[in-house]
């Protein structure tokens, strides 16, 4: 790839790798970080997908499988220091957003699956936002189907409960 072309790949495809690792890491910098390996990744590498589509796909499962990666190597970290310092709160607030209308429920919504356990808030995301199915984020994350089924059946219901708390019934 040419230099101009290495760029103008960066520009189709940043924003949306950005936005599914933000989904699954909640940080923003190491969002950031994942995005731009993946893309080094796929530049540097030999790949010669047939079409679009196939680019499309071998970034988006990168990108998910670099984050979990990422999630997992947190949570280690989080235990070994959970040991020698106490739990903060992640959030100031059980408050919902004050934005006008919609914005305020879709703010809510967020909010509602950043506070749901890491497996839950994993599964949801992939399959809700990501439009991946059940047999492809059991091959991502090297659970069994049946295992993603129950995670997404009990995370849609710990959602449903948290969005009731925010006057929210609909899921």
């Amino acid at each position: 790839m040419t230099r101009e072309e290495s760029i103008t790949f960066y520009k189709e495809h940043a924003r949306r790798l950005y936005n599914t690792s933000l989904r699954i890491v909640r940080d923003s910098g190491e969002a950031e970080e994942i995005m731009q390996d993946t893309i080094l990744k796929f530049i540097s590498s030999d790949i010669a997908p047939k079409d679009q589509a196939q680019v499309a796909m071998w970034l988006s499962r990168t990108c998910i499988r670099k984050s979990i990666d990422a999630v997992r190597r947190k949570k280690r970290e989080r235990l070994f220091l959970d040991e020698y310092a106490a739990d903060a709160s992640e959030y100031d607030s059980d408050t919902p957003f004050e934005l006008p209308g919609t914005m305020a429920a879709v703010a809510q919504v967020r909010k509602a699956i950043e506070e749901l356990p890491d497996n839950y808030r994993l599964v949801l995301n992939l399959v809700l936002l990501e439009g991946l199915d059940y047999e492809e984020i059991a091959n991502l994350t090297g659970e069994r189907e049946g295992t993603i089924r129950t995670q997404y059946s009990r995370g849609r219901v710990k959602l449903a409960e948290k969005l009731k708390k925010y006057e929210y019934d609909r899921l």
